[in-house]
């Protein structure tokens, strides 16, 4: 499906069904994109996750029904999801400011929060640099964790902090490794990838699995901690990333969802994973190289 077309879809069919328990995962079924390629990209073109902007739609909602005064809190609370109304009462304040009794005092200071129309403006800039090849399939090994949509562009920095923190002077060789472990970090040189996974078969409601990871060769010992994911033969568009980290990387992520998809006509995306490549070097550096992977296939 088009690119566009299926995030005007998704904006539709949450909108049909804010009263009820939908997710990201019921969503991204609905309109055939992976769930991770529908967060990521609805919050490159929108600002919002999924589920962020559900709960400000909701809560926008509730505050036109506290309005008429014709339902007890309690009601309204339970109605959009909230198990309490201290719970409810909580989220709008939050929300609007305001507390729901005060609502009905003073009507205009609620926060409006109308329903998304995605429009996608193209404007001139620096033109992409990226090369589409088939790559045959490959192995990497890591170590991974799973990360809800949500918080996930707060959580995976504090991931590679932990890491780097952990792990940085192996990493860089600034010092011998010690024991199997560290030894294994050098010979596969994780920390070379980081890669993000949305496996159907392994999806957990909200979330998706993250790996810090390397090449892994065939025959390689996998230590405890440790595990291997396999890529089949498939297209990858590959975009180079030139700057500050993460900055530059950050900003051709942007221009990917933003212009390179809608504006395609060739290819759309062939699974729900994505990978960033980092040079070994400075990253503070203005010339820094790193890339970011996207499975793709061409459209039929």
């Amino acid at each position: 499906m088009e690119w566009v077309t299926a995030l005007r879809q998704a904006v539709n069919y949450m909108e049909a069904h804010l009263l009820e328990d939908v997710n990201a995962a019921d969503i991204a079924e609905e309109v055939h994109i992976s769930p991770f390629y529908l967060q990521k990209g609805f919050k490159l073109m929108t600002g919002y996750s999924i589920g962020e902007y559900m709960r400000c739609r909701r809560l926008y909602l509730a505050a036109l029904d506290v309005l008429t005064g014709r339902e007890k809190i309690i009601e309204i609370a339970y109605r959009y999801g909230y198990d309490t109304p201290e719970s409810f009462t909580k989220a709008f304040t939050r929300f609007h400011g305001v507390s729901p009794v005060q609502v009905r005092k003073n009507a205009s200071a609620i926060c409006t929060f109308l329903p998304l129309k995605i429009i996608v403006t193209i404007q001139g800039g620096k033109e992409m640099d990226y090369v589409v090849e088939k790559k045959s399939s490959f192995q990497v090994i890591g170590l991974g964790r799973e990360f809800l949509f949500d918080s996930s562009y707060e959580d995976l920095p504090k991931y590679w902090d932990e890491f780097k923190a952990e792990y940085g002077d192996v990493m860089c060789r600034r010092r011998k490794p010690q024991g199997a472990f560290e030894q294994a970090i050098c010979d596969y040189n994780i920390g070379e990838y980081g890669i993000c996974i949305d496996d159907p078969k392994e999806n957990q409601e909200g979330k998706f699995r993250y790996m810090i990871a390397g090449a892994y060769y065939a025959g390689g010992d996998v230590l405890e901690g440790m595990s291997v994911y396999t890529f089949p033969d498939m297209d990858w568009a590959k975009f180079r990333c030139y700057g500050k980290m993460p900055m530059a990387l950050q900003d051709v992520n942007t221009m990917i969802f933003r212009e390179w998809l809608p504006g395609n006509p060739d290819y759309e995306m062939a699974m729900g994973a994505n990978i960033e490549w980092y040079e070994a070097g400075d990253v503070n550096a203005v010339d820094y190289r790193s890339e970011i992977w996207i499975p793709v296939r061409r459209k039929v």
